[in-house]
């Protein structure tokens, strides 16, 4: 998943299709010049939709395809015959796509499964044609229902990674390191803060063939509800999460309060992510001993913690076997 080619947020145009008209059609033959109302309806206008697919990763094929426009039905005809419904667009989207209203921000819905259908605009109905105004006092009818217009508008669609577990922490705090060690997934690597720019996944191996998947979220930093740093533009991802593995190194000044930080911007973002299930893991703790370790465990905040090295192994398994026994309490 290359850094380049990941888009999780993009704004496109839609516009769905009118409907055809209903025809005024009379009846006329050879037998019966004078024949009754026989107009067929109009087809509906197109539908665009949304599909989720568990092929794509990205928003990246939207990137460049920003205007949508579905076909206009087709009118009806004489012999009562139904005009052909307007060509649907189907565009495939990633699992955990948000649609939005852009110019209100209202959520209209989420595509969480594979195959799963959502109308994001619907095409306009086929108008009726004149066989369905002859009554008793109007035999021959020579009007017809136009088709319905097409609807249009503007559309963000953001992308929140679908994981088991999302880590959590500062730049620089280990995870994408400790991604790679766990995972086959290869995210850059830096000594400078902001390595990770994008959201990687990776596969971790368990006991007996079994898996979950983790998600390297980038690096958060103090008041990122507000949009610093890298903001909300990666805060969103969490949400969806079952479970955060808060990653904190052991050369921190104070584990204990830069824990309290992040939870801190979680909570200003969306409080519903306190409800989320959490454990510490202090990473690189290759640079401590067993007596620097007993120092620091009292000092450590109440919840499930370990300590990890990505460097030597140290703790992984022991890391791994909290993280299945969290996720399948």
């Amino acid at each position: 998943m290359a850094g380049s080619n990941f888009i999780d947020y993009v704004k496109i145009y839609g516009r769905s299709g009118w409907g055809g008209a209903g025809s005024a059609h009379l009846h006329r033959d050879r037998s019966n010049p004078k024949g009754g109302p026989d107009g067929g309806d109009g087809g509906r206008g197109g539908h665009i939709i949304l599909m989720g697919n568990r092929q794509l990763w990205t928003l990246l094929h939207l990137k460049y395809r920003r205007h949508i426009k579905a076909g206009n039905g087709i009118p009806g005809s004489a012999a009562m015959k139904t005009g052909a419904n307007g060509s649907d667009v189907v565009v495939g989207v990633p699992l955990g796509t948000v649609a939005r209203d852009a110019e209100t921000g209202e959520m209209l819905f989420e595509i969480m499964k594979h195959g799963e259908k959502k109308i994001l605009l619907p095409g306009g109905r086929g108008g009726l044609g004149n066989v369905h105004f002859k009554s008793a006092t109007r035999q021959t009818p020579r009007f017809a229902q136009p088709g319905e217009e097409g609807q249009e508008g503007w559309f963000i669609l953001e992308l929140k990674i679908l994981a088991d577990v999302g880590l959590v922490g500062f730049p620089n705090a280990g995870k994408s390191t400790l991604l790679s060690t766990v995972t086959a997934a290869k995210p850059e690597i830096a000594d400078y803060p902001f390595t990770t720019i994008v959201p990687q996944l990776g596969i971790v191996p368990y006991r007996d063939d079994r898996s979950f998947v983790m998600a390297d979220i980038p690096g958060i930093i103090e008041d990122a509800h507000q949009g610093k740093g890298m903001g909300t533009r990666f805060l969103r991802h969490i949400e969806r999460n079952a479970l955060l593995l808060f990653t904190v190194p052991a050369d921190s000044r104070d584990i204990g309060e830069e824990y309290r930080i992040l939870l801190n911007e979680l909570k200003k973002f969306n409080p519903e992510l306190l409800d989320k299930k959490r454990i510490l893991a202090i990473t690189k703790s290759d640079l401590l001993d067993e007596e620097l370790m007993n120092e620091i465990i009292p000092q450590l905040p109440d919840l499930p913690w370990v300590f990890i090295s990505s460097v030597t192994g140290y703790g992984l398994d022991k890391m791994k076997d909290l993280i299945w026994k969290y996720l399948n309490e």
